[in-house]
């Protein structure tokens, strides 16, 4: 049986450093995980959306996270998001990626056929009972087309392997029902993936956030966190307009591989990594890059 955690605090979904040949950027990944513990966040999120997981090939997942777990040396918590519409190969992912250090898993749900609820019940469940260690949900229906039930996540919560959710869900009632249900276990986590909801998540008793913005701000978004903790509610709105301003630079306008990319220019421009992306992501135009760099210079970022 897995004991039950407790987890929590601004969880940044690091996007992947890579070569114009498509090959990791080890150099570079380890700038963008130091920025990330000097910004004292709590934990990394490895393959996930923002770091473009599903595209990598697989045989440079592993590498990947076997380094981020060598670079953090226990420093921060680190989850490995598994995407797989196959079971058996979710399974053993997951039993790869916590064989290698990854602490926690993420798991999306399946996605190619249509599932009911019970069938994902049943999913989840059967996952669940094989896992290999702590399991958060992640609910993100921009992506994957199926939004994770309640009903669902109800039926589940309790089970020894399960620790939490990642909703990243743009309905800020669902966010409000699911911190009614679920909010407050001291096993099970709820964090908010969605920039524009965090603030009010937190108010409402969320554990955490996951921000894409961390990237580049990693240190507002784990103070976000450590306010609401002590009710200064003042200063999480504070870091909720900071976190949009910048987050719109890139997001504002594109869709969301658009919006990758042009975070990763962001970084680039930075001096942390370049903006190659994995296909079918495409990266920016130069003239598209310079536009951006007269905006960063506008937010007075360090």
């Amino acid at each position: 049986m897995i004991k039950p955690i407790k987890l929590g605090g601004a969880v940044v979904p690091l996007v992947t450093p890579i070569t114009s040949g498509g090959q990791l950027d080890f150099a570079a990944l380890d700038r963008l995980i130091e920025s990330q513990i000097s910004g004292g966040v709590e934990g990394l999120l490895i393959l996930g959306t923002t770091g473009e997981g599903p595209c990598i090939p697989r045989t440079l997942r592993l590498r990947l996270l076997e380094h981020v777990v060598l670079t953090a040396r226990g420093r921060l918590v680190i989850y490995a998001n598994v995407a797989e519409n196959s079971l058996a190969d979710t399974i053993a992912s997951a039993r790869e990626y916590i064989a290698a250090g990854a602490e926690v898993i993420a798991v999306l749900p399946p996605f190619y056929f249509p599932a009911r609820p019970v069938e994902l019940e049943v999913w989840f469940r059967t996952l669940l009972d094989a896992a290999p260690g702590p399991v958060v949900l992640y609910n993100i229906p921009l992506t994957t087309r199926v939004s994770i039930p309640l009903e669902v996540i109800g039926e589940l919560v309790g089970h020894p392997s399960l620790v939490g959710i990642k909703d990243s869900e743009n309905d800020p009632k669902r966010h409000e029902e699911l911190l009614r249900r679920f909010g407050g276990r001291p096993d099970f986590s709820i964090f908010i993936g969605v920039g524009a909801l965090m603030a009010q998540g937190l108010r409402s008793g969320a554990d955490g956030i996951v921000p894409s913005v961390g990237n580049l701000i990693p240190q507002a978004c784990q103070q976000q966190v450590t306010a609401a903790r002590r009710h200064d509610w003042a200063a999480v709105d504070a870091i909720a307009a900071r976190q949009a301003e910048v987050a719109a630079v890139y997001q504002k306008g594109r869709t969301l591989a658009q919006s990758i990319s042009a975070l990763k220019a962001m970084l680039q421009i930075r001096g942390i990594c370049s903006s190659e992306v994995f296909l079918p992501l495409l990266p920016m135009a130069a003239t598209e890059v310079e536009v951006l760099r007269g905006e960063l210079e506008k937010l007075h970022l360090p």
